[in-house]
């Protein structure tokens, strides 16, 4: 029987200035060991539940657990965060960032960091002001993949770089991450990350519409995810 790293129990998230929820009533559970894929158009929920994920919102009702604590302090320790926008300080420079991760979590691979760095071709002396916007994409990547999480939560991951800072840091995902840690990641470039997908959530209005293999995608409707996702939510 598969090990659940994640456990989502009727999840929901109503906002005070709307009266429809957020995330409606959401039930996942996910194993280790699997690059799943979170999809669903602007306004369905993917970041909302991310954040619940992390703990930076909190549930209307509902819980969610990580190896099986309730989110929370705990719950950092297996948790690596990537954000769909930066939090990090343009003025800092690289090093200093990697010495604050080193402080900031027992689990930092510093050393890890530094070769992907090195391998990128990045000097680490510099700013991250000084870096093109790919470049600070990869960086963030690298200082999120470089900690031994159980789970990495990678919130458009891809979005508004160029195809070749997409092939590194699809490349970077799927080498840096432990084998029986899990990869959940949203994104709307579906076309560019389905090959590397075992699993899918479709999700729109807050409410699951279809989790399942992608090999059951294809093989259940005769087509990509991709395809089958423009059919779904007509875009």
């Amino acid at each position: 029987m598969e090990e659940c790293l994640v456990n989502i129990q009727q999840l929901t998230k109503i906002y005070d200035s709307n009266h429809y929820p957020a995330v409606n009533e959401l039930t996942l559970m996910l194993p280790r060991g699997r690059i799943i894929g979170l999809l669903g158009p602007n306004g369905s929920g993917k970041t909302t539940l991310i954040k619940m994920m992390n703990g930076l919102l909190k549930p209307t009702y509902g819980a969610i657990y990580i190896c099986g604590f309730p989110v929370g302090v705990e719950t950092r320790r297996h948790v690596s965060y990537l954000p769909d926008r930066t939090y990090l300080n343009n003025a800092s420079r690289i090093d200093e960032v990697l010495e604050m991760f080193n402080e900031l979590y027992d689990d930092f691979e510093i050393e890890k960091a530094y070769s992907m760095l090195f391998d990128l071709g990045v000097d680490p002396r510099v700013r991250l002001q000084t870096l093109s916007k790919g470049n600070k994409e990869k960086v963030q990547l690298i200082l999120v993949m470089s900690r031994r999480a159980d789970l990495y939560v990678l919130d458009e991951p891809i979005a508004g770089v160029d195809p070749a800072a997409r092939d590194y840091i699809m490349r970077t995902i799927l080498t840096a991450h432990r084998p029986d840690s899990t990869i959940l990641l949203s994104t709307h470039l579906i076309g560019d990350i389905e090959t590397v997908l075992d699993e899918v959530i479709f999700i729109r209005t807050g409410n699951l519409l279809l989790y399942n293999t992608a090999q059951y995608v294809r093989d259940q409707y005769g087509k990509s995810v991709d395809a089958y996702f423009r059919e779904v939510f007509a875009c």
